[in-house]
């Protein structure tokens, strides 16, 4: 490709402005990197914080998008065990240094320098993306582009905050909240063998909590949340989806014995825990932060096998201003994802 070619691009300029289309260069890969032609990209709750520049090492403007799902194009060189064409996903993971603890560990989502699309180098609201190779996750072939995307980072959240849990099959687990990541986390519980429970507010949930896989509903709205779980003789763990402090902290007296809370939800506000709700019990309060590419990968590959697909809602990439607010404003049927017609 010439070093003139040109691509479409979503960009903000400043914090917290309006996404507008802009075309601009087409960047070729340096080393250790993998050109992408983009087809799906998500709209994530987290595109926000970007947008906004309360992301430390954001630059503006910026193009948001870790939600990316498309095919190689061209190959940097030192890249190995990957061919131009290859279907691909990359999600909040998008590079890391390789050689701090954490990535020595296989533990390169808490790398200090690990690299999030959009924030170290232009996102995927665009046609094309330059990654770094190590940020590839292989897209199984059951799943569309569309269908890939948002289990690069919603996805790969509630599969890996589970399968790393000490919940175990059979084991009580319960969803809070039915959004973006939730109604996501409800099928994945259910299909990995737990006593699957969602929550949230309004009876008119129960009827989708079910459809997707729940064996049982609670209403916070007309429920004790806690009192409820524990007559369920509590629960080995509860994810918290939502982005309400305040309904993850009520859920801590419903966690059975050595039970744990999973926040993958972010919020601002502080917890309200005690030192004896957590001593009682031998509780656990602790976060989750989305996986490496190949946490990525077997979450796809997980989702494909088990028929999991996320309630999703298209956008044409020129639409992405407008898509972004639907997620915002929570009207969306539960991820809205960008595509590009390539």
């Amino acid at each position: 490709m010439s070093s003139s070619a040109m691509h479409r691009a979503v960009q903000v300029a400043e914090p917290g402005g309006d996404m507008s289309l802009v075309r601009v260069a087409t960047q070729e890969p340096g080393p250790g990197q993998v050109r992408v032609t983009v087809e799906a990209c998500g709209v994530c709750h987290s595109d926000a914080l970007i947008s906004a520049g309360h992301i430390p090492g954001t630059t503006f403007p910026v193009t948001p998008g870790h939600e990316i799902a498309g095919r190689i194009d061209t190959i940097g060189g030192d890249v190995a065990g990957w061919s131009v064409g290859d279907r691909v996903a990359i999600g909040w993971y998008g590079g890391s240094c390789g050689h701090c603890d954490a990535c020595r560990e296989g533990d390169g989502i808490l790398c200090p320098e690990l690299q999030v699309p959009g924030v170290a180098y232009a996102g995927g609201f665009a046609d094309s993306v330059v990654v770094p190779a190590v940020a590839l996750a292989a897209v199984p072939d059951e799943l569309t582009a569309v269908e890939a995307a948002p289990l690069a980072c919603a996805g790969v959240t509630v599969y890996n905050a589970l399968r790393r849990s000490s919940a175990r099959s059979g084991d009580t687990v319960a969803i809070l909240g039915l959004g973006g990541l939730g109604h996501l986390g409800v099928q994945f519980a259910s299909k990995m063998g737990f006593d699957t429970i969602a929550m949230a507010r309004g009876p008119e949930k129960a009827s989708l909590a079910h459809k997707l896989g729940a064996a049982r509903y609670i209403d916070t709205a007309t429920e004790n949340m806690a009192d409820a779980l524990q007559a369920q003789g509590g629960a080995k763990a509860v994810l918290a989806t939502v982005t309400n402090a305040a309904a993850m902290s009520q859920a801590i007296n419903g966690l059975g014995r050595r039970g744990e809370l999973i926040i993958v939800g972010v919020d601002m506000e502080r917890l309200d825990v005690t030192p004896l709700q957590l001593v009682n019990g031998a509780r656990r309060v602790h976060g989750h932060a989305s996986g490496i590419a190949v946490d990525t990968q077997d979450t796809m590959r997980f989702a494909a096998q088990n028929g999991i697909r996320a309630w999703i809602e298209e956008a044409p990439l020129e639409e992405a201003g407008a898509a972004f607010q639907k997620m915002i404003s929570g009207r969306a049927r539960f991820r809205m994802v960008l595509t590009t017609g390539n």
